[in-house]
């Protein structure tokens, strides 16, 4: 499969790494001072970019049919927008806030968590989340997955960054050196807390979740989710 790099950043280079290994081609590099290759002549696109730069980048690989896996946040104001190009061009895009399969399963875990906390109210959930100084967004998309998810299931109706309201998830951000991703979600009571965690170790595990997801989206077309991809 020939792919286009959208973004060749940290995530950029460790994708590249994961595809060349299981037998991808790299045809086009896009980032802020480079422009190498042809974006047209990709299978798929990935998107990996500053949030700035991603609905440009997006816009451009979908307005020559090729399909779009997206894995920067910070930019979900302009999904409908992405959404609509991609039904315009008759091509595929696929967004995830987060593409790890330990992360995904992590969410799971948060909805069916969140289900069965719902009828215990002395307990009142919060959630931290940790990266390294170069993210830009804050809260992190996986954070802002996690709230919706406890909001799906549950009588919170809201999520709040760094305050604490009523029917809401108290989120906090830290930007701490090199780390690739912490969350962990906390519902307290004045008798004990209750506490789940996913920690990611390095990179390796977002970068092999993003070229699974453009083995998969290669052909399709239409808008989906790392849900599909994992049959969730």
């Amino acid at each position: 499969m020939k792919l286009a790099l959208l973004g060749y950043g940290r995530m950029g280079k460790a994708i590249e790494n994961i595809a060349l290994k299981r037998g991808h081609e790299i045809v086009c590099k896009v980032d802020e001072n480079l422009i190498e290759g042809k974006l047209q002549e990709a299978d798929v696109a990935i998107n990996f970019s500053i949030p700035d730069a991603a609905v440009e980048n997006i816009s451009n690989a979908l307005d020559q049919a090729v399909p779009v896996v997206c894995g920067t946040t910070g930019w979900l104001d302009a999904y409908q927008l992405v959404a609509q190009k991609t039904q315009e061009n008759n091509t595929a895009f696929l967004y995830a806030s987060n593409f790890s399969v330990g992360v995904n399963l992590f969410f799971k875990l948060n909805k069916v968590l969140a289900q069965m906390m719902q009828p215990h109210k002395e307990y009142k959930v919060s959630m931290e989340e940790t990266h390294h100084l170069h993210k830009l967004d804050a809260p992190s998309g996986t954070a802002i997955t996690l709230a919706e998810g406890i909001i799906e299931n549950s009588n919170i109706t809201h999520w709040k960054l760094d305050e604490e309201a009523k029917d809401s998830v108290s989120i906090q951000s830290f930007r701490v050196g090199e780390v690739p991703g912490t969350h962990s979600i906390k519902y307290g009571s004045p008798i004990d807390d209750i506490t789940i965690e996913h920690k990611a170790h390095n990179r390796k595990g977002f970068a092999l979740g993003a070229v699974i997801a453009a083995e998969w989206i290669l052909g399709k077309k239409g808008i989906f989710k790392m849900d599909d991809v994992l049959n969730f």
